[in-house]
């Protein structure tokens, strides 16, 4: 699956703009706030993500491990140079182009924690899952208590056109409701030029709620409702 776009909440100028509830403050004045740059990501605001575990998937076990750009950043780098990928995420360069774009994550509040997606063992795509509620997103649609979204891209072309994008998409889903009961949809906003990550948003489960107008693109925004999310 040719990966999704970067989307409004992975734009390093863009995100993690909203300012927190007040009774936030507190929480992480207490000692919970976001751990450094190479530690793994957790905290509140995503039910500690680092500690969730491995899903299930016909292709073996899938799990979400948060960056550390010492460990990461050369194959991240990688994925972004590929034309597939800088096409949609607009990311191609030096590592340092993609240093700054992890940054405002690694050094924020824990609102939106980059991961790696690793499949039986093998790093293989890379994953932004963050609080849609929180982020510039919201302005842009009917935004509930605890939205979650996610971007993705696959890092690999061996790895594309071959149906692990939806299946990795649904896994990646039911771990965020399977981890964060108070959050009742998980959602994404693919550019609606991308019709292969569409299409894979639409077999993973998730529906059509509505054609929105972000800055640089219009997207598709695709809901994965708890309610529905054993009858998809």
């Amino acid at each position: 699956m040719p990966p999704t776009d970067s989307g409004l909440g992975s734009s390093s100028e863009d995100t993690l703009d909203l300012q927190l509830p007040p009774e936030f403050g507190a929480l992480f004045a207490e000692g919970h706030g976001p751990a450094s740059p190479d530690a793994p990501a957790a905290g509140p605001l995503l039910d500690n993500l680092a500690g969730w575990g491995a899903a299930d998937t016909p292709a073996g076990p899938f799990e979400l491990v948060p960056v550390r750009p010492a460990r990461d950043l050369d194959r991240i780098t990688g994925w972004m140079n590929d034309p597939a990928v800088a096409a949609f995420w607009e990311l191609a360069g030096p590592p340092e182009t993609t240093a700054a774009h992890l940054r405002p994550q690694l050094d924020g509040d824990g609102r939106s924690v980059p991961c790696l997606g690793v499949l039986a063992g093998v790093p293989m795509s890379y994953w932004e899952i963050y609080r849609a509620d929180l982020d510039p997103l919201a302005r842009h649609y009917p935004a509930r208590p605890q939205d979650t979204g996610v971007h993705l891209l696959i890092g690999g072309a061996g790895d594309r056109g071959r149906g692990l994008g939806a299946m990795l998409l649904r896994a990646t889903a039911d771990l965020v409701l399977d981890h964060r009961p108070q959050c009742a949809r998980v959602l994404a906003e693919p550019d609606l030029r991308n019709t292969a990550s569409v299409a894979a948003f639409l077999s993973a489960g998730f529906r059509y709620g509505d054609e929105i107008e972000l800055p640089g693109k219009r997207a598709a925004l695709m809901v994965r409702d708890r309610a529905h999310r054993h009858l998809l």
